[in-house]
């Protein structure tokens, strides 16, 4: 009997454990993954933004309203990459612990600029460098959220880019920087659990660093300006591991180039430089087929957020691996 007693109180024990972990919401799937790393064993956190929802544009459904209304702990990029997030969050969920990530300092941020082209990104700031963070809160971002359905597209279509470039977790160098805020911010909320959370956390850094250098030496023999982007949404994986795109196709996934900038593009593949032009999951690829047709130069699917992957611990490293994969096959002669 007393050994039956200490099983179950052990049991009881383990469920109120459970039970202390914060309710953590996340906003798209590759946080998601960060986050679900760090919390490990100790709970998952739900996720508001389907893998290859609209992350720019979103209506919220009651059932979103009730995850938010119920986290203890937010973690988002910020109003950069959804601006519609910021009012729900400050009425739905005004007392969880809010950490945004475009805020956080230690990584370097890249900028938009109106009227460039984005071919080679040029005049960006260089990532290897991380001691430095201008504050970018008070940048001003513009949105054009014109049209309400984006049942069909994935990521994040209807967003014209502007100011400052939110997909820095493209770069695994900001992510790992991402990571010490996670840590920390759970921390904060969960201190009974710091020990997990930071042996978590270090585990899921030892693993960047090791994404890093195996998508380095992958992507080694990419040539520079031989890929096409389907928008400008890749500039921080093309400057971590240095292989510049063309350009993009549109600023914006739901914006297509007009006749001059097609026209363009057309030159650019003609002419044999671009070998590979790349189209988002989820979305047709006609415009890419009618850039390559008639040349040499291959067509391939990619995503920026992990559409058509399975949300969890191991969609991050999934993510990245197969954008780097994917540049490779396609750029190969």
């Amino acid at each position: 009997m007393l050994r039956l007693t200490t099983t179950t109180a052990l049991v009881m024990l383990s469920t109120t454990a459970m039970a202390e972990v914060p309710r953590v919401l996340t906003d798209i799937a590759p946080i998601h993954s960060l986050v679900a790393q760090v919390m490990g064993d100790l709970g998952a956190p739900d996720l508001l933004v389907p893998a290859g929802g609209d992350a720019h544009h979103m209506a919220l459904r009651p059932s979103d309203a009730r995850l938010l209304d119920q986290a203890q702990v937010v973690v988002w990029v910020g109003e950069s990459l959804t601006p519609w997030l910021d009012e729900p969050l400050r009425t739905l969920a005004p007392t969880a612990a809010t950490l945004t990530l475009q805020e956080v300092a230690g990584w370097t941020p890249r900028m938009y600029t109106e009227a460039d082209d984005h071919a080679g990104h040029e005049g960006h700031e260089d990532h290897a460098d991380h001691d430095n963070h201008d504050d970018h809160a008070d940048h001003d971002h513009e949105h054009d959220h014109a049209g309400d359905d984006h049942a069909g597209h994935d990521d994040h279509s209807g967003h014209a880019h502007t100011g400052l470039d939110p997909h820095a977790w493209l770069d695994p160098v900001a992510a790992k920087v991402w990571v010490g805020a996670i840590r920390d911010t759970l921390t904060a909320t969960d201190p009974d659990n710091a020990a997990t959370y930071a042996a978590n956390a270090a585990g899921t850094m030892q693993r960047l660093d090791t994404l890093t250098d195996q998508l380095t030496t992958t992507l080694a023999g990419v040539p520079a300006g031989s890929w096409l982007a389907p928008h400008d949404a890749f500039g921080y994986f093309e400057d971590r591991f240095t292989v510049p795109s063309a350009g993009a196709v549109a600023d914006s996934e739901a914006v297509a180039p007009g006749a001059a900038g097609l026209s363009d593009l057309r030159e650019r593949v003609s002419g044999g430089n671009v070998s590979c032009v790349l189209f988002e999951v989820n979305t047709a690829d006609d415009l890419a087929r009618t850039l390559t047709d008639g040349t040499t130069a291959k067509t391939a699917a990619i995503s920026v957020a992990g559409a058509g992957l399975e949300p969890g611990p191991a969609l991050y490293s999934t993510l990245l691996t197969s954008i780097a994969d994917t540049l490779v096959d396609c750029t190969a002669s």
